[in-house]
This record gives structure tokens, C-alpha cells and sequence, in this order.
């Protein structure tokens, strides 16, 4: 499967403002919604059911903060293509006709339920395939779409550290409104993810949970998601870099069924703006890189 093709021309982009306001940076790494061909052929689901993991909308609801001056990133191409909120190698070796490099993590925990770096099921542990796929299908994605982003989102993040001293990276995610068929009780509007308080300084988790409960939203805090591997990985406070993850209920903007915008999307979209504005008053003085009191 040639994952360069015109159909993900290009695979993600960078939406800049005119003008960079703050060290404040958007990411949406599983709206994208262009499922190549070949892989729909490959597949034994239908393409409604292979949307079930995707983040449908979150990028468009994130299109406002540009103009109040905050980069947004976002993939084009599926999570169920390829997930960039893993590790570049976790893959599950029952999936692939070959052999698997031997530095892949064969046995994490996402890698055991079926949603490793290439996913083997979607929605309630559906099965995307039928039959095992080429190991080198894998690699190709991981080189051609994963590597690729990451390098760009590890330099944007980059550029607005060298710009401000500091960076906030805000990955932005949906969960399904209830936990599946057996479990009909309403999710949180909102979950903020800090790793426990890890990725981030606690102002900025503290600036959006009361921003966001201001604004009459439902928020929990790392449960059920502390955060991916994105959240993890580019967070690291000491440095003046911080991560933080929002899962939004797609309950909210949307109409899970019919895949559809709701009434109230333009009005989650707009305290999303308003979450932007409150992280870029932030004193940097309280983002910026610190140093132990043991040092």
C-alpha cells in the first residue's frame, strides 16, 4: 500500500496565525478523516464503523484559536491507518504476515487491547481485518505518515520554546459520550489530562478546569485519560515544555450516530477560543525552565 499517494497530499498541516501571541500550540492528531483506498479495501468494516475512532470534528472546533494567535496541527489521515498518540513501534505481532523489528513493543497494554501505532480493532473490539496484513504495509505508515509528523510537531513545538522560553503544547481528543452499550452512564463534558500532574505545571491544568467549570462544563481530571504518548512525551516542565490532553464529550458538538454537527458546535468551539485566551495570560515566568531546589 503506497501511503504517498495523492489521496494524503498532504497527510497533515499547520494552520499558522498571522501573528504568534503567545507560546500556546493545538494539536488534533485523530480528526483526520481520508481513508486511503487500498485500506478500505483491506479492511472488513464498513467505513461508518471505522469513523468510530476517529476525533470527528475536534480540528474544526479548534479552527478559532489561529486567529487569536496559536499554531493548530492536524493529521489528515486516520487513527485506524496509523495512531501517532503511540509509540512508532507498537504492533501486535498476531496482526502482521512477517517479522516485526525486534526493538517493536509487542506487549504494552494499548498493544494487548488492539490499539497499537497500526490498531487491530475500532469501536467495541471490532476487527478491522480479516486476515493478517504485510508487516512491511506497517512500516510503510510508520515511515511515510508517523516519523514525518512527529518531526513537524517536534518543530513547531521547538520554534515556539526558542520564541518564548517556553511551550504549551494542548492535544486535543473526543471520547463517545458513554462507554459502550453496557455502560449508559454519562461521561464527564470534559477530561483534562496531565499524566498526574507530570506533563504540565499545575497552572495550566488549574487555568482550564476553571475555566472550562466557569463555563458550566462537567471536568474530571486524568480519569479516564491522564494523557497518550503525545501528552507524555513532549511534556516535560522542568524544561519549559508542557503537555496537556482534553478529551472533549462528542456528545457536546455532535451527532454520534450520524456522524453530523450539533446546534451547540459552535459553542464549544467558542469556549475552546476562550481556553486559548486564558492559558496565553499565564505569566512566563511561571512556564518558563526551573531548576530543583537539590541542584
Amino acid at each position: 500500500m503506497n501511503v504517498h499517494s495523492d489521496e494524503l497530499d498532504p497527510p497533515f498541516e499547520i494552520l499558522e496565525p498571522a501573528e504568534l501571541r503567545g507560546p500556546v500550540a493545538f494539536n488534533s492528531p485523530h480528526s483526520g478523516n481520508i481513508y486511503p483506498r487500498a485500506f478500505l479495501t483491506s479492511a472488513r468494516l464498513d467505513l461508518a464503523t471505522l469513523r468510530r475512532s476517529e476525533d470527528c470534528f475536534v480540528d474544526e472546533l479548534l479552527v478559532g484559536v489561529v486567529a487569536r494567535g496559536h499554531p493548530l496541527m492536524r493529521a489528515h489521515f486516520p487513527r485506524c491507518f496509523v495512531d501517532v498518540n503511540r509509540e512508532p513501534y507498537e504492533l501486535d505481532p498476531r496482526m502482521f504476515d512477517g517479522r516485526l523489528p525486534s526493538f517493536a513493543n509487542t506487549r504494552s497494554m494499548r498493544v494487548a487491547g488492539g490499539l497499537g501505532t497500526v490498531a487491530r480493532v475500532v469501536g467495541d473490539a471490532q476487527e478491522i481485518y480479516d486476515q493478517r496484513i504485510p508487516v512491511d504495509d506497517a512500516l510503510r505508515r510508520i515511515e511515510g505518515l508517523y516519523k514525518p509528523y512527529h518531526r513537524a510537531l517536534r518543530k513547531l513545538v521547538t520554534r515556539v520554546h526558542r520564541d518564548f522560553g517556553t511551550a504549551v503544547l494542548v492535544d486535543c481528543h473526543s471520547m463517545p459520550s458513554t462507554a459502550g452499550p453496557k455502560d449508559e452512564r454519562p461521561r464527564a463534558d470534559i477530561v483534562i489530562g496531565d499524566r498526574y500532574g507530570t506533563s504540565c505545571v499545575g497552572v495550566i491544568a488549574d487555568t482550564v478546569e476553571v475555566a472550562l467549570r466557569e463555563r458550566g462544563y462537567m471536568v474530571s481530571r486524568n480519569k479516564p485519560y491522564a494523557g497518550g504518548f503525545i501528552t507524555e512525551h513532549y511534556g516535560n516542565p522542568a524544561a519549559g515544555l508542557h503537555s496537556i490532553q482534553l478529551e472533549i464529550n462528542r456528545g457536546l458538538y455532535m451527532d454520534e450516530r450520524r456522524f453530523e454537527r450539533s446546534k451547540t458546535f459552535s459553542t464549544v468551539a467558542r469556549d475552546l477560543e476562550m481556553i486559548s485566551d486564558r492559558l496565553n495570560k499565564i505569566a512566563l515566568q511561571e512556564l518558563r525552565p526551573y531548576r530543583s531546589a537539590a541542584e
